[in-house]
C-alpha cells in the first residue's frame, strides 16, 4: 500500500488553530502537534458511513474497542490490559486536569520534568495543586530524566508525578532502565504516576522500543495512570477521544468521582475512529513513520548547518526542540515569526531560549520553512 504525505492540503479557512493562527499573513505555521496529513482512508470510511447512517445519539465504547486497542498494546508493547482498567476521557489535557484533582488534596505537590508540554504545568495549578519542576539533564546532547534529581525535589507533600513517554518536546524513548529507575523513586517516595503516552505510535528510531511504565513492573503498574490516544499517531486531535489504563481499583474510583457531571463522554466521531485506527491503521503508521523519519533527518542537517542553533536527536515524535541560545535575541520565537516561520515558544514549556518545531507536514513546505530560517540567520 502507498500514502501520499506529499500532498498539498489547504488547511485556511478551515477553523484550523494551527493555521488561522497566521491568518493573513505569510508565516508556516509549524508550532502546535497537529500534523498537515490526511487521515488513513480507513478511518475516513468508518466516519463516512456514519454520516451516512444519519443518527447520533449517545454513544458507549463497544467491547470491539477495547478489543482493538488492548491487541495493539499486547502485540506492540506485551502489555496486557484488561477492559475493566480503562477510563474514557474527551482528551489527554483532560485526562491530565482529572489526574491532577484525583490523587492528593489541595495544596499537595505535583511533580514534572521541564522542559514539558504546557499543560503538565498548568493542570496542577488549576487543581490547586503546587507545580514541582523537575530539570531535566541535557548531557551530550541526550536528555535525561535523572532519578537523583528527582528525588531531591521530592518532600513531604508530594504526591504525584507527571511524565512524558515517549517525550515532548525533547522526543526521547525513555529505556527500560530509565523507566525502572523513576519507578524506583516513586515506589520509595509512595508517588502516584500519571504517564502519557500519547507518542507511542511515533518512535521514528528502528533500534528504539516505546515501554509502557505501568508494563515495567506490577509493583509501579498498580500506582500508575497511563494516558493514550489515536489522536496523534493518526491526525485525529479534533475528534475528542482519550483513554486512561488504571489497573489500581481506587485510583479508577478517584478519577470517575472528579469527572462526575463535570467531564463527558467521548464523542461517538472519536470512538469510532479509534476503533478503526487500532483495528486497521497500521499500514497507514508505519509509511508516517517512514515518512516522518525522513523530515526528522531533514531538519537535524539544517540545523546542524545554522551555527546559531542546536538540537538534540529525535528518537520519537514529529517534534523538534531547538536551542536558539547562541542566537542572542530575547524571544527566538518571535525572530523566526518575523522570518515567515510559525514556531512554539519554549518559554511555555518551562525553558526559555529553546523553540519547538513540528515538522509533521509535507517535505517540501518543511523545506520551505528551513530556508526561511537560515536566510533569517543569515541577514
Amino acid at each position: 500500500m502507498t500514502f501520499d504525505f506529499d500532498e498539498p492540503l489547504d488547511r485556511h479557512g478551515q477553523w484550523s488553530l494551527k493555521w488561522d493562527r497566521y491568518a493573513g499573513r505569510d508565516v508556516i505555521p509549524m508550532w502546535v502537534a497537529d500534523m498537515d496529513f490526511r487521515c488513513p482512508a480507513a478511518i475516513t470510511d468508518v466516519l463516512r458511513g456514519r454520516v451516512d447512517h444519519g443518527v447520533f445519539g449517545y454513544v458507549e465504547p463497544g467491547p470491539e474497542l477495547v478489543e482493538a486497542i488492548a491487541a495493539r498494546i499486547a502485540s506492540s508493547y506485551g502489555w496486557q490490559t484488561r477492559p475493566d482498567w480503562y477510563v474514557w476521557l474527551p482528551g489527554l489535557v483532560s485526562g491530565l486536569n482529572v489526574v491532577c484533582r484525583a490523587v492528593g488534596d489541595v495544596g499537595d505537590e505535583v511533580l514534572t520534568g521541564i522542559p514539558i508540554y504546557p499543560p503538565f504545568l498548568s493542570a496542577p495549578v488549576h487543581a490547586a495543586r503546587t507545580c514541582i519542576r523537575v530539570p531535566l539533564l541535557n548531557d551530550r546532547d541526550h536528555w535525561r530524566f535523572e532519578p537523583a534529581t528527582l528525588r531531591q525535589c521530592v518532600t513531604a507533600r508530594s504526591r504525584l508525578l507527571l511524565l512524558c513517554n515517549p517525550h515532548n518536546p525533547v522526543g526521547r524513548v525513555w529505556s527500560r532502565p530509565e523507566l525502572e529507575g523513576l519507578a524506583q523513586v516513586a515506589l520509595e517516595e509512595d508517588l502516584v504516576v500519571c504517564s502519557d503516552e500519547i507518542h507511542c505510535g511515533l518512535v521514528l528510531d528502528p533500534d528504539k522500543q516505546h515501554v509502557p511504565l505501568a508494563a515495567v513492573a506490577p509493583e509501579i503498574a498498580d500506582r500508575t495512570i497511563t494516558l493514550m490516544a489515536a489522536s496523534k499517531t493518526f491526525n485525529l486531535p479534533a475528534l475528542g477521544c482519550a483513554f486512561a489504563i488504571v489497573p489500581n481499583p481506587e485510583l479508577r474510583a478517584r478519577m470517575r468521582k472528579v469527572m462526575a457531571g463535570l467531564v463527558h463522554r467521548p464523542l461517538g466521531i472519536g470512538l469510532w475512529a479509534t476503533l478503526a485506527a487500532y483495528r486497521d491503521g497500521e499500514p497507514w503508521r508505519r509509511a508516517l513513520v517512514d515518512y516522518l523519519r525522513g523530515n526528522r533527518d531533514l531538519v537535524a542537517a539544517r540545523v546542524d548547518a545554522m551555527p546559531q542553533l542546536s538540537m538534540t536527536p529525535v528518537e520519537a515524535t514529529y517534534l523538534a526542540w531547538i536551542d536558539c541560545r547562541r542566537l542572542g535575541v530575547g524571544n527566538p520565537a518571535k525572530f523566526f515569526e518575523d522570518a515567515g516561520v510559525g514556531l512554539y515558544d519554549g518559554a511555555d514549556f518551562g525553558t526559555p531560549g529553546w523553540v519547538r518545531l513540528n515538522f509533521g507536514t509535507r517535505r517540501a513546505l518543511l523545506a520551505e520553512a528551513l530556508d526561511r530560517m537560515q536566510r533569517a540567520l543569515e541577514t
